[in-house]
């Protein structure tokens, strides 16, 4: 048996050949260089390819692909949605994988459940049969590992809890991606910053030096560095949301571990300490002293590693 991740990005594609334990034996990467609708599922197929030549995997030989992508996998019609590759809006992937790669039993997965199977099979949950993982960059998401089983929900969109309610009253700018985004993500970060940077003419500090529809998440970390007075108003305000929204996750899910990391966590894993304190303070009591909040143990290699996982149990499931 022959085991493939595939974990797709919003600028490149990696592929890796994977031993029974998970561990990599080779990867290959590929740019997506702009390219869209199957000119990436083409890129994916050329990489895989590349794996199976070079090791002389015949096509004879069965293959297990786990594929992680940026959006939600379909799992009732094998068609993905991923807002950052053009022509993707409902697009036939594993047909396209399984019509090129002679042999293949394939298994799409978004990229929160990868995260946390990386986690388990990798990472830092190890061995959980209960974990999560926050994931917040660009927007938020959650990754569900429950008694052993990745939660998928009816349409496959579990998890998205960027829209999580968190902070009423209901504002118009919770229309495009939820409240809990708007406020807390890396895009939630700049928004607000911009807000106040409106609010505040009085303010004189480095962030008035940034054009306003330029200011990002990067910049507010940097500003907080230096106490500046809205980076501080910003991140507190966010270490009081992902506090808040962690505090329901536990209070819900009772997992052993919740994993932090998506391009925000980065700069802020130094505040994993506070969300947890703020955590304390609204979620249920026994859950909360249970479980542990850490940063994700592979920064880059979550995703990659989930896809890997998903490959290995396909053969399982295929054995029983």
């Amino acid at each position: 048996m022959v085991y493939i991740g595939v974990d797709l990005g919003g600028t490149k594609i990696t592929a890796a050949l994977f031993d029974a334990n998970g561990e990599i034996a080779e990867s290959k990467v590929a740019l997506l260089d702009k390219r869209e609708g199957a000119a990436v599922a083409e890129l994916m197929v050329e990489l895989i390819s590349e794996l199976l030549k070079e090791h002389k995997i015949t096509k004879r030989e069965k293959k297990c692909i786990g594929i992680c992508v940026p959006g939600i996998a379909y799992s009732k019609k094998g068609t993905v949605w991923c807002p950052n590759i053009p022509g993707w809006e409902n697009y036939p992937l594993h047909e396209h994988i399984s019509a090129a790669i002679p042999n293949s039993l394939i298994c799409i997965e978004s990229d929160r459940t990868c995260y946390i199977l990386g986690e388990v099979i990798a990472g830092c949950a190890r061995n959980c049969d209960n974990a999560v993982f926050m994931a917040v960059g660009t927007g938020i998401g959650l990754g569900i590992l429950i008694d052993g089983v990745v939660l998928h929900g009816n349409s496959d969109i579990v998890g998205a809890i960027g829209w999580m309610a968190l902070k009423p009253p209901y504002d118009s700018l919770y229309d495009k991606c939820g409240c809990f985004e708007t406020h807390a993500s890396g895009d939630g970060l700049a928004t607000q910053a911009r807000k106040f940077l409106s609010q505040m003419p009085e303010y004189n500090g480095e962030l008035r030096d940034i054009e306003l529809d330029k200011v990002s998440s990067y910049h507010v970390f940097r500003a907080y560095e230096n106490k500046d007075e809205i980076a501080v108003k910003v991140i507190d305000q966010a270490i009081e949301m992902w506090g808040m929204a962690a505090a329901n996750v536990v209070s819900l899910f009772n997992p052993q571990i919740l994993v932090f990391g998506g391009g925000v966590f980065g700069p802020a894993a130094q505040f994993i300490g506070r969300i947890y304190e703020e955590a304390c303070k609204w979620a249920q009591p026994i859950s909360i002293r249970e479980v542990k909040f850490m940063p994700t143990a592979l920064p880059k290699l979550a995703g990659l590693y989930g896809a890997g996982a998903i490959a290995i149990n396909i053969a399982k499931k295929r054995k029983k």
